[in-house]
């Protein structure tokens, strides 16, 4: 059988990864009745359904909805990109593996596919074998639709899928609950409803709640309707965790028109301008969803109103934030004495440093050249088992590379995160990376990766040359 081999690192402190993924499973449906009592179903059946029998997702009676999380086992022909960066699976062998995709002679097999589809991404047991591997000792959980949960029209609907979500969720992590945590759902819909299932999930001892920089039709947490909830997160003491996902609107209401997502601008602008990658777009619309939201909410004095918040900013990266409080702090300065808005008791960028952590990436570089500002700040994401995922292995490289001392290593791969979290560091920690994976025989060798790794790999080719393809 071929062997993976990686470089032997080892490590001396315990890592947090503060946003990975899971993939909802279709059996959160199947067990929804456990959890839900029968209206909460009644309204959960017509507002987002999983149809087992056509193995698709109703949304607002909408079939086919969603980016299907709930395929699990793999598909011939298809990789998986939610359940696909599990241990080993560097970005060199997915694009080995899509270059095969592109002929439908060498396209991968059923068998192939379900050896891909990494388990961990819906069993806990199995994600447990694979952090051992990826040097991750502690991690939150996030889901992996956001994209489809604020498109919701029924608030009770959206309630009980919030419910069913964290009921699977918290059970999930009963298989480790020292080492897995989850971040909760909630159903912005409606305040009411959200501001219920926050006390809900705070009594089972979740950390997190997960709120998109604006809900799907524009509304951002200044809107006076959502004080309340605010005002129970800090009664709970539930970090507010500030997840972008573009919505782009393929699920939004009749008649809907207004556009209040700058995720969505940057992806209108790059379709109708006719950009061949999309890429920028995937890059630019989280960030821009991120960097609105820091800026409304430090420009507005959301923390002077609400000084018991604690948030995590997920899943943007982290290099652009040292630009955006410098300009934050440059407008309130020069512009403070033409507010209309109460001045702040700080500086925008002091407020963040008191109350935010950012997440990044680790093959992001620049926290470790700038380790002063980020110091207290930075909280690492693997962003496993999504495509672009790594390991804390991959992580530490990239400190190593830019020379950042051990304990700024420390803080920004766990403790920054425990921190913000208050969740005590484990007693034991993996130490030594695993150097040798073995693969089956089908597994892409150096050579094809190499092959692959070439931009004309990716370019499909008529196969009968003599005619017009």
């Amino acid at each position: 059988m071929p062997v993976q081999k990686f470089a032997p690192m080892t490590k001396n402190f315990p890592t947090f990864d503060c946003d990975a993924h899971v993939a909802e499973p279709p059996w959160i449906w199947e067990r929804a009745k456990e959890w839900l009592t029968r209206d909460e179903i009644e309204a959960l059946k017509t507002t987002i359904w999983y149809d087992a029998d056509t193995r698709q997702l109703i949304v607002n009676g909408q079939a086919g909805s969603g980016i299907g999380a709930q395929r699990v086992g793999g598909t011939p022909g298809i990789v998986n990109v939610l359940s696909l960066a599990g241990p080993g699976l560097k970005h060199d062998i997915q694009r080995a593996i899509n270059v095969r995709n592109l002929d439908p002679a060498t396209a991968i097999t059923a068998e192939q596919a379900d050896y891909l589809d990494h388990k961990g991404a819906y069993d806990p047991k199995a994600r447990l074998l694979d952090m051992d591997v990826q040097g991750i000792d502690q991690v939150m959980i996030i889901p992996s639709d956001i994209d489809t949960y604020p498109w919701l029209r029924n608030a009770m609907g959206a309630k009980a899928m919030c419910k069913a979500y964290n009921e699977w969720a918290y059970d999930y992590c009963q298989e480790a609950p020292e080492r897995i945590f989850f971040a909760a759902l909630l159903p912005m819909q409606d305040p009411s409803f959200a501001m219920q299932e926050l006390y809900r999930v705070a009594e089972k001892g979740c950390r997190v709640a997960l709120v998109r920089p604006n809900d799907a039709l524009g509304n951002y947490p200044i809107q006076p309707k959502y004080e309340p909830l605010w005002k129970a997160m800090e009664e709970t003491g539930v970090v507010y965790g500030m997840h972008p996902f573009p919505a782009m609107g393929a699920l939004a209401p009749p008649g809907y028109t207004e556009q209040h997502s700058g995720a969505e601008l940057i992806h209108r602008t790059c379709t109708t301008s006719g950009l061949s990658h999309f890429f920028l777009t995937n890059v630019q619309n989280f960030q821009a969803e991120a960097a609105l939201w820091v800026t409304m909410v430090l420009m507005s004095g959301f923390f002077d109103r609400f000084p018991g918040i604690r948030a995590a900013v997920f899943e943007a990266s982290s290099t652009w934030l040292s630009f955006l409080l410098d300009e934050c702090d440059k407008s309130y300065t020069l512009y403070r004495n033409e507010r209309r808005l109460p001045q702040l008791s700080k500086l925008p960028s002091e407020m963040f440093f008191e109350h935010c952590v950012t997440g990044f990436e680790g093959d992001e570089a620049p926290p470790s050249k700038l380790p002063d500002f980020y110091a207290d700040i930075l909280a690492w994401s693997s962003d496993v088992y999504h495509h672009d995922g790594d390991d804390a292995w991959r992580a530490i490289e990239t400190m190593k590379a830019s020379e950042l001392p051990e304990a700024r290593q420390a803080a920004f791969l766990g403790e920054n995160a425990r921190r913000l979290y208050g969740i005590e560091a484990p007693e034991e920690f993996i130490r030594e990376r695993v150097t040798e994976i073995e693969r089956p025989d089908w597994w892409p060798s150096e050579d094809e990766v190499a092959r692959s790794l070439e931009p004309e790999a990716a370019m499909r080719r008529p196969r009968n040359r003599g005619r017009r393809a």
